[in-house]
């Protein structure tokens, strides 16, 4: 049988990939063309219902059953005008992905002559089975009913000719199954708590908005190579493979050429994000060798987060036609940067203020200061639940790495920010009216003068403040935005709730506004203080320090979901009203259980290469070099004998001790793999995995690497490094 890995690399240098010549029109001609936008509808409907609609929309009140008849009749319209002959409510399970399932604008039960029917009823509510969508015991196995409601904040598109109706996805209970749900929950308690507190600056404010702006970084690989790697398209990463000898340390390919294959898919997918009115803006090579980088424009975090789900699944499905796959697990190879996804998250009033925009001069921008000093005490005071938000398996390896924020949770907020902050901490009274250096003077003639940030940015920081919003770093490349967002959401909501009502307890009796804002932020800065970090979230000397301060760093996966289920969570959503007790212990149980299925996929892979494949091969190879040492003994004698041979000997020998210690370390990971499947509960299952089966992933990677040094490179089966990185 003919070696999968050689056969495809021969493949892919048959391929002949034409240079970029692909020409669209410009982007504004075709934005949106297949989303049913508030401009479609008002053309659609009736001027009366359309300002119904938007009255209902701005109000957060109900829809009424007439009002959805004419939508429902006037989105059927447009999508059939589009070529839609299906419609699908969508929606966002648990399990991490999108979910649908499609039906046909007919009805069978009235006039055959005028069959495509849709109405408000269906618009508003389906009833899909929720037997197969993780539950996290909030329903019994045998009870399949589920409820999709739709959303009328977030536009309905179509996609190959099936009208899709965003929606929230609940159980027969009214038990939340989804992100959205809970996201929609976060976004009204920011709201009503932030409202409050910008009113006491502007009373003509009545609705805060959160924004975000993801950035979504991924791997391409050439989809014939993908196919002859079985860790690749089972686990998303590789589980062994020894480094190229070049990779990313000559620092070439971050924001280098895009290569015209690469160039190719990317232009293709843009142009199908731009058409469902993904604002996608920013391209460009990132770090690693075969990674890259799109980010689209900031918008309302419902819209970013439905919009960054269909773009991950648009990215694969476009990368299937340029003979790519796309990579969107955290960290698909080793010694390499991985993947995440950067929320950069804001808070817009409905007069157009951006919240965090410190101005000018910061230090007189009173409602700038509140709004960031209470995002630092919401970052303290909720500092494990937030990790919890962005812990998995995949994210696990990403952290810390030296290429991503570490597991501890800091802020940063650039020097001049700091000396605000202490400047209030220290001395309260000083006038804080000095305007921020704005420009930068190079001295080179025809360089104009450069505007200056207000903070540098700080890559090692997990929330870092970058000027006019928060980035929050440490989200992994695979997650559902709406995870975050929905923690950090709550947590802002509760702060600003709590320092609402301190900051009206003390202004009873006349006392100025200024000086008891002023004083109120001062003690948030003095207890908070201790989460904010300005130097390098990599070394090894702020582990130490962060361990002085008091700061949690919860490297393993079990460990840190723990915090859902721990009772300060538990108050925290249940106050706002985003989760209840029983949909926080669903979601750890879902988390878990996600955990403990990767970990046991990841194993079974890792076992079944290293005994199937790797050790074979070098066995093989062993056996080639037995030959020739017993061949040398028949043609040499004494000392010639022994010079032409040692060399085959000794690896013989190291052949011989890998094998060895793959199998018995295969045998002791397959061991610990069954009591973790036979433990009583799902938490001592996640913990054996955590704790006795993951540890012997990189020692059996170990020896493996080793063998792929020594083996005879046409015999080993899996592509490389070198092969898999650099993009053909």
């Amino acid at each position: 049988m003919p070696n999968i890995r050689f056969k495809a690399l021969e493949q892919i240098m048959q391929d002949k990939f034409e240079p970029v010549t692909a020409k669209y029109q410009k982007v504004s001609e075709y934005f949106a063309r297949a989303v049913f936008t508030h401009e479609k509808m008002q053309n659609y409907l009736s001027q009366k219902a359309y300002d119904e609609f938007q009255q209902s929309i701005q109000q957060n009140t109900p829809i009424n059953e007439q009002l959805a008849d004419q939508i429902a009749s006037a989105m059927k319209g447009w999508a059939m005008e589009q070529g839609a002959t299906h419609y699908t409510h969508w929606f966002q399970p648990l399990n991490g992905a999108t979910a649908e399932k499609h039906d046909a604008f007919i009805d069978f039960a009235g006039d055959h002559d005028n069959l495509e029917r849709f109405s408000g009823k269906l618009l508003v509510q389906q009833e899909p089975d929720a037997s197969s969508f993780p539950s996290g015991g909030m329903r019994n196995t045998f009870e399949a009913r589920g409820y999709t409601g739709w959303d009328p904040t977030s536009p309905a598109f179509i996609i190959d000719g099936t009208l899709c109706i965003p929606t929230v996805f609940i159980s027969y209970k009214g038990d939340s199954l989804d992100f959205k749900t809970p996201l929609l929950k976060s976004q009204r308690a920011i709201s009503e708590a932030a409202s409050k507190i910008c009113q006491l600056f502007d009373q003509n404010v009545s609705q805060v908005k959160v924004t975000l702006g993801w950035e979504q970084e991924y791997f391409l690989v050439d989809e014939r190579l993908y196919m002859a790697r079985p860790d690749l398209h089972l686990t998303g990463r590789t589980l062994m493979g020894h480094a190229s000898a070049k990779d990313q340390q000559m620092e070439d390919h971050y924001f280098g050429s895009i290569p015209s294959r690469v160039m190719t898919f990317i232009q293709d997918f843009e142009h199908q994000a731009h058409l469902l009115g993904i604002p996608v803006k920013t391209r460009h090579n990132e770090v690693a060798p075969g990674q890259f980088e799109c980010a689209p424009m900031f918008e309302e975090v419902n819209l970013a987060v439905d919009h960054n789900q269909l773009v991950m699944d648009l990215m694969k499905k476009v990368a299937r036609k340029h003979k790519f796959r796309v990579l969107l697990h955290e960290k698909p190879f080793q010694g390499v940067n991985g993947s995440g996804k950067h929320n950069n998250w804001s808070l817009m009033t409905d007069t157009g203020i951006n919240l965090l925009s410190p101005g000018k001069v910061p230090g007189k921008n009173l409602m700038f200061l509140s709004f960031l000093v209470n995002a630092i005490s919401a970052v303290y005071h909720n500092a494990d639940i937030l990790r919890s938000s962005i812990v998995s398996a995949g994210n696990q390896h990403r952290l810390g790495a030296n290429e991503a924020p570490p597991a501890i949770i800091s802020v940063f907020i650039g020097q001049e920010l700091t000396r605000i902050l202490n400047q209030i901490a220290d001395s309260p009274e000083k006038d804080l009216s000095d305007e921020m250096s704005a420009k930068i003077q190079l001295n080179i003639a025809n360089i104009p003068e450069l505007l200056l940030d207000n903070t540098d940015r700080n890559r090692t920081s997990p929330f870092a403040f970058t000027g006019n919003r928060f980035e929050f770093r440490a989200v992994g490349s695979s997650s559902n935005c709406a995870s975050p967002m929905i923690v950090l959401n709550t947590a802002m909501a509760d702060q600003l709730e709590k320092f609402y009502k301190k900051l009206s307890d003390k202004m009873k009796g006349g006392k100025s506004f200024d000086k008891v804002l002023i004083s109120l932020l001062r003690d948030e800065i003095l207890t908070s203080k201790t989460v904010l970090f300005e130097g390098d979230g990599y070394s090894d000397n702020w582990v130490k320090e962060a361990e002085g301060r008091g700061l949690t760093n919860v490297r393993s996966v079990s460990e840190a979901l723990k915090s859902f289920v721990k009772k300060d969570s538990e108050k925290l959503f249940s106050k706002h009203n985003v989760f209840t007790k029983k949909e926080l212990e669903a979601r750890y149980e879902i988390s878990l259980d996600m955990f403990i299925k990767q970990m046991q996929i990841e194993s079974r892979v890792l076992g079944d290469l290293a005994i199937n494949h790797v050790v074979p091969t070098a066995i093989q190879y062993q056996n080639i070099l037995i030959d020739n040492v017993k061949g040398l003994k028949e043609i040499l004698d004494g000392k010639d004998y022994r010079e032409m041979s040692q060399p085959h000997i000794d690896s013989i020998k190291k052949i011989s001790g890998h094998v060895k210690s793959i199998r018995e370390m295969v045998s002791k990971m397959v061991d610990a793999r069954k009591k973790a499947n036979e433990a009583e509960t799902i938490v001592k299952s996640a913990d054996i995995y955590d704790k006795k089966v993951q540890i012997w992933f990189d020692e059996i990677r170990y020896h493996i690497d080793k063998l792929e040094l020594i083996c005879d490179d046409n015999m080993w089966p899996l592509p490389k490094y070198r092969e898999l990185l650099f993009i053909r």
